[in-house]
């Protein structure tokens, strides 16, 4: 069974809610490909790997966090841009990239599929806004900073950096997927016990020993491998089309 690709992009944008936020690159349909799609590739990062793998996987369409065109970066295509945006119009190949809408989607977004894996109830948002970009909530019991980083590794498949800030045990958690490591502040001033992002500055360790929050980096790349594949699994389910995600190991 095949749908044409208009319907498609419209079910996706339905979902996500593009319009709603201001974000730093364009949300939806990014390269346009083939009419027909029988099949999605989805993955994390719209790298030359990726675009190679979903060709070779035999995609129509595929579905990524982060795909081209971000503010401030060279609007020429040229170099690797132009290598990656080649390949995707030689093999007449789509590519549809949600960002923003990817992270705050209640249910598939990253930040939510993050907390499902890592039993994580939520409880609110890092802000008031109507689609926060991370949220707040709880584990069932108290652990350690150390058990609860031990418990990210196994599901993460991946030894994530703490920073333990105190002998507090962790109940009350904020976490944001990606390089949210700005966050910090703002989740110290929920209360939380603990804040988990993607990724780590070097003034991110002394604002967690200052602010008394254990922090944990688990990686970009890996807090954000889960929105995607359950968007696009959604969607080939909706439509009864073909899905298949394929991870591009990256360690950051």
């Amino acid at each position: 069974m095949s749908v044409e690709l208009n319907q498609l992009v419209t079910v996706a944008n339905e979902l996500l809610k593009p319009e709603a936020f201001s974000d730093y690159c364009p949300n939806g349909l990014q390269v346009q490909g083939r009419r027909n799609v029988k099949k999605i590739v989805s993955g994390v990062t719209a790298s030359l790997a990726m675009i190679e793998a979903a060709i070779e996987a035999q995609a129509d369409v595929l579905f990524v966090h982060h795909g081209f065109f971000w503010k401030g970066e060279d609007q020429c295509i040229s170099g690797m841009k132009y290598e990656r945006i080649k390949a995707l119009i030689k093999a007449d190949v789509s590519l549809l990239a949600y960002h923003l809408p990817l992270d705050a989607h209640p249910v598939y977004g990253n930040n939510a599929q993050l907390a499902e894996r890592l039993d994580i109830s939520v409880t609110g948002g890092l802000d008031q806004s109507a689609n926060p970009i991370g949220n707040v909530g709880c584990l069932a019991s108290p652990q350690t900073a150390q058990e609860f980083a031990d418990h990210v590794g196994k599901v993460l498949d991946r030894p994530p950096l703490l920073e333990v800030a105190g002998s507090h045990k962790v109940e009350k958690v904020a976490w944001c997927t990606g390089g949210a490591q700005g966050y910090l502040q703002r989740a110290a001033a929920l209360g939380v016990d603990l804040y988990l992002t993607g990724e780590a500055s070097e003034q991110t360790i002394h604002e967690a020993r200052e602010l008394g929050v254990h922090f944990i980096a688990a990686g970009h790349h890996a807090t954000e491998s889960y929105g995607a594949p359950a968007v696009a699994g959604l969607l080939a389910d909706q439509l009864g089309i073909e899905h298949q995600f394929i991870n591009i190991h990256n360690p950051v």
